[in-house]
Parts: structure tokens; sequence; C-alpha cells
């Protein structure tokens, strides 16, 4: 039989997540100085008067290298885990991890050979 007050506290929990962003937006934007003055819609950079214009293309290479970057890094969070519980695991698990790590240096090579983790 589906009951329908042992979801509760789901339903109180899903309120008030929703309430709570949703007053924060409302109570800054009444808070909120507005002032619509030159310097405050010109675009910032560093102080410095805007040169040229804003949309510039970027080469993949500055994509290619973070993406590389965040995959590589992700990955080696997984080792954390398997590293805390190495003496408990045993063998197996040792052999597992190994076979992640060389598949990491597999990846990196090849990201190096075709270039990815140049920067000029």
């Amino acid at each position: 039989m589906f009951l329908l007050y042992e979801y509760d506290i789901f339903w109180v929990f899903l309120i008030i997540s929703s309430v709570i962003p949703i007053l924060a937006f409302l109570i800054s934007g009444v808070l909120a100085p507005i002032r619509k003055e030159p310097e405050k819609l010109s675009s910032y950079e560093s102080g410095i008067e805007p040169m040229g214009d804003a949309w510039l293309q970027f080469r993949i290479r500055y994509y290619m290298f973070a993406l590389v970057f965040v995959v590589f890094d992700v990955e080696t969070v997984f080792l954390y885990p398997w590293a805390m519980s190495f003496d408990v695991l045993g063998v197996s698990v040792f052999i597992e991890a190994l076979i992640f790590v060389l598949i990491l240096i597999v990846g990196s090579v090849y990201a190096w050979r075709k270039g990815a983790l140049e920067w000029s």
C-alpha cells in the first residue's frame, strides 16, 4: 500500500530547497542599488578602457587542454577510495587500480602525441 505520509520529509525538503533560492533572488533584487551609469554599463577589463570587439575566436587548443585536464583530474579522484581502503580490499582491487592507472597513462600519452597538451 502506498502511504503518502512516508514522503512528508521529502516534500518539506523540496519546498524549503525551492523557497530559499527564490527568496534570495527577491531580497537581493529589492536591496541591491540600481545605478545605470556609463561606467556600470561598460565592459570591465582591469580598469583599462575596452579596446576592440568582445567577440574573439579562441583556438581549439585551449579547449582541448582544459578538457584533457578536467578528464584526468576527475579520473584521478577515483583513486582516493582505493588508496584509503587498500589494506582491506586485497590484491584484486590493486590489479584493477593498476589497470586504471595504465589506461590513464595510455590516454595521456595519446593526448600528448596528438598535441592536445601543447599550449602554443
